[in-house]
């Protein structure tokens, strides 16, 4: 904190002389200490909290001069006032503020002009420390700004924001706020360059008002880190609207000036960077309950038959997507339906429930599924000329396992049987291209097989090949569990990236 008594070293071999230095300094109301030689005074000024040097000019064993130079070139922002009786011509006192003396007293000296020296190269030296200060501190508050603003979610948010709290202040820092889902939580960083973690923490809304306060707390109301002994925390508590909750930067506090501009200032960025993350994520959850909304709410009970399906959206830092499934039973038939629209957006989702619902009501109508994507690629070409999708549907016949399919430019099907996984090529056209279509594909899955449809979120890495994705979903799918929701929810786990960068739908159906 500021306004704590300055710690001046007095540097002289003569010890009246050094008396009568730190007398005049001491009523002065500086805190003084001392040193005989040049190289007592090196060491001094680097293992004690030294704001000033008082030096003598002629040492014992090093001139004045070198010596200034040395805690110069160690510490630039070292003040130093040279005295001397003996040094005391111009080209002395030239030499001396030369070679870094901030101001040369010549004896005899007066006990007023010491202190007064004193005072105006302390007021510099501390008003350039401020200003330093305050620009590294103003550089790590902006590095920490695009941190948080780049965060995926929520909680890389918090790191951040911690993270960003300890190197800006060189301490120990916590920032907890809550998710829209209500559930609050504190980012922690236990020291500067430190990894950052987030655990869940309770914080009563105490009315807190709009904008950013700053208050003083006991550390025991914070026990999120080991805080710094005898210290305090220091509080600032942001709000950006009323009917948001607020949030809180920690640090401690003998790390604040007068004004804390800069944690004032930290608080309002996070509060920003959270309020972008809630919305967002409030905006996205909305998104995602509307896509699964369009997709079939249960799975029929087919005699015969195994079925199960596995759908994720995207990461929430994407957009939601265009991915669909259809399981239902008609006169007999199980009709499957696997698709992609092209684009990820809310619009691509409505997309797909249009192609969705038109594909059923042409199944009903008893039509083959190569009639059915004939119909549905006339109707995109119609209503939705901009838009491109690939599809694949079946109509599968239970008891005797026959299989009628057909795909407008959808990834292939595939065929898993006793240890074998094979792949149902048929390439063609995707919907909205006006272009020939090859006829309908039958085949017979046999007793025990298991058919598996798949959007490309399952396969496609940024760092492969499809060709090298379909051949490790080759292997993966070439053993199929006992449990085929366990399969399904396997496929994913071992294929799909951690963070999902596209939806992924798995329809796994298995003839008994």
């Amino acid at each position: 904190m500021e306004g704590s008594a300055a710690t001046v070293l007095v540097v002289d071999d003569s010890r009246t002389k050094r008396y009568l230095l730190v007398s005049w300094l001491t009523r002065a109301g500086f805190k003084t200490i001392e040193a005989e030689n040049g190289a007592e005074a090196l060491a001094r000024v680097e293992i004690d909290p030294v704001d000033l040097v008082v030096l003598d000019v002629r040492l014992p064993d090093l001139s004045g001069f070198e010596v200034c130079e040395r805690i110069k070139a160690a510490l630039p922002a070292m003040p130093v006032i040279h005295v001397s009786a003996h040094a005391v011509d111009v080209v002395d006192r030239t030499q001396g503020l030369t070679r870094g003396a901030d101001a040369y007293l010549a004896e005899p000296i007066e006990p007023e002009e010491l202190v007064a020296t004193a005072h105006a190269v302390l007021r510099y030296y501390q008003a350039r420390q401020r200003a330093e200060l305050l620009a590294d501190r103003l550089s790590a508050l902006a590095d920490a700004t695009v941190s948080m603003h780049a965060a995926p979610n929520f909680v890389r948010l918090l790191e951040a924001a911690a993270a960003g709290a300890a190197q800006i202040f060189k301490s120990p820092a916590a920032v907890i706020a809550e998710t829209f889902e209500g559930d609050c939580l504190a980012g922690v960083a236990p020291a500067p360059g430190a990894k950052s973690s987030v655990v869940p923490w309770g914080v009563e809304d105490t009315g807190v008002p709009i904008g950013a306060t700053v208050r003083i707390d006991d550390p025991g109301v914070w026990d999120l880190v080991d805080w710094p002994a005898g210290d305090t925390v220091t509080v600032a508590a942001a709000r950006l609207r009323e009917d948001r909750p607020p949030l809180y930067v920690v640090v401690p506090t003998h790390t604040q000036t007068v004004r804390t501009p800069v944690l004032v200032q930290l608080a309002q960025a996070v509060a920003s960077a959270v309020e972008a993350q809630r919305s967002f994520d409030e905006e996205h959850r909305i998104a995602v309950t509307l896509q699964r909304s369009l997709l079939p709410r249960r799975l029929p009970e087919i005699g015969g038959l195994d079925l199960a399906v596995r759908y994720e959206p995207a990461s929430a830092r994407t957009e939601v997507g265009g991915d669909f499934y259809e399981l239902v039973m008609l006169d007999g038939h199980l009709l499957m339906a696997i698709g992609d629209v092209a684009g990820h957006s809310l619009h691509a989702a409505t997309v797909m429930a249009e192609l969705r619902h038109a594909v059923r009501a042409y199944a009903v109508e008893g039509h083959q599924p190569g009639v059915i994507l004939d119909r549905v690629n006339e109707l995109m070409r119609t209503l939705l000329p901009n838009e491109l999708a690939t599809i694949c549907v079946l109509l599968v016949h239970p008891s005797s396992g026959l299989v009628r399919l057909a795909s407008a430019g959808h990834l292939p099907a595939l065929v898993s049987v006793e240890g074998r996984a094979e792949f149902v090529q048929q390439p063609a056209p995707p919907l909205g291209v006006r272009a020939p279509r090859p006829p309908d594909l039958e085949f017979v899955l046999p007793a025990g097989a298991t058919l598996v449809l798949y959007t490309d979120g399952l396969i496609e890495r940024r760092d492969a090949t499809i060709d090298e994705g379909m051949a490790a979903l080759g292997a993966v799918a070439s053993r199929v569990d006992d449990d085929l929701d366990r399969f399904c929810q396997r496929l994913l786990v071992e294929l799909a990236p951690p963070e999902v960068q596209d939806d992924v739908a798995v329809v796994a159906v298995r003839r008994r």
